[in-house]
């Protein structure tokens, strides 16, 4: 088994998963960076409305295997 990092980028910054999680397969990995994509979106939109955008950045002890990215733009189209 490999030991994967989910590291999440916003434009706050990053956050750098020290602990991982061990996989056995790309698709375990993908689900659960996708798993946790969908998390950090909601958080997003819970504390944003100025545009967004997320990535979760995968690694093994090698580096990067995988970015998924997430991105909320609002645009107000006519005003009241």
């Amino acid at each position: 088994m490999t030991r994967y990092f989910f590291d999440l980028i916003d434009p706050d910054g990053r956050l750098v998963d020290e602990e991982g999680l061990e996989f056995t397969d790309m698709e375990a990995v993908e689900r659960e960076a996708t798993e946790a994509m969908a998390d950090a979106a909601r958080e997003s939109m819970q504390r944003a409305i100025k545009p967004r955008e997320t990535t979760i950045e995968v690694r093994d002890e090698f580096g990067p295997v995988m970015r998924v990215r997430f991105s909320v733009e609002v645009e107000h189209v006519r005003t009241q």
